[in-house]
């Protein structure tokens, strides 16, 4: 089943876009597929879209002026701890894909994040997902989640 059409609207800051269906606002990235990401049948391979989520992830974490390197560096990691992927159609070898991702849900050791890709060309949507972390510490501990991911949540424009 194809999801609601995807109509971004760009907002001041140019990697924002607010979805007119939605209205939900989303961070925004682009990236153009490789040839060692495509399977024998020409197309993506589906795995890759995993990373194609950690590449929104991300950017939008550098765009927000905490990149995970500044998180880990503060005694935190948010290992993924559960992913859904829906593919709707598929990527082909030199795409030019965008790449959305908004923080979603949060709470006291997780917070999970929702992607959308789509091609840069049409605006086709070509997969949906989320990724959902849990806070640890450097022993791997669960622990709460650190403060300045709690201010990005806050702060994520709405």
């Amino acid at each position: 089943m194809r999801p609601r059409r995807f109509i971004p609207e760009p907002l001041d800051n140019p990697a924002y876009v607010r979805d007119r269906n939605s209205s939900l606002v989303w961070h925004r990235c682009e990236l153009r597929t490789l040839y060692v990401d495509t399977d024998r049948s020409q197309v993506v391979y589906h795995a890759n879209y995993l990373r194609y989520f950690e590449f929104g992830r991300t950017s939008l974490m550098r765009d927000a002026n905490y990149p995970y390197k500044q998180i880990e560096d503060s005694g935190y990691v948010y290992p993924i701890i559960k992913t859904e992927l829906n593919y709707h159609s598929p990527l082909y070898y030199d795409d030019l894909m965008m790449i959305h991702t908004r923080p979603a849900m949060m709470e006291l050791v997780k917070v999970q994040f929702d992607y959308l890709i789509t091609r840069a060309d049409n605006g086709e949507i070509v997969c949906t997902g989320f990724t959902r972390h849990c806070a640890v510490n450097g022993n791997g501990l669960p622990v709460e989640i650190d403060a300045r991911t709690i201010a990005l949540w806050q702060q994520f424009p709405r």
